[in-house]
């Protein structure tokens, strides 16, 4: 398996999504165990990014949320959330 690490603000987020949105956050530890066995499996939409995120990652939750994630000796998730809030 990969080294993956999470930044507090991940964390932080994650916590209030288990909290206010339990459907959310079974996907998306759905999609974070997935990542841990295969990054490149086709369902996670991986993908690199543009712009001020142009050293970082993303693959797809649903249709509309996104984990961010950088990438060095490790997978390192930084930031999570709605496209329209990550990519603005």
């Amino acid at each position: 398996m990969i080294e993956i690490s999470f930044s507090q603000n991940f964390y932080r987020k994650l916590k209030n999504i288990k909290r206010r949105n339990p459907e959310l956050f079974k996907k998306i530890n759905s999609q974070l165990l997935l990542f841990a066995e295969n990054p490149r499996h086709p369902s996670l939409r991986h993908h690199k990014l543009k712009g001020k995120l142009q050293n970082s990652w993303s693959i797809s939750v649903t249709k509309s949320f996104r984990l961010i994630y950088m990438v060095d000796e490790e997978y390192y998730f930084f930031d999570l959330g709605f496209h329209s809030e990550i990519y603005k």
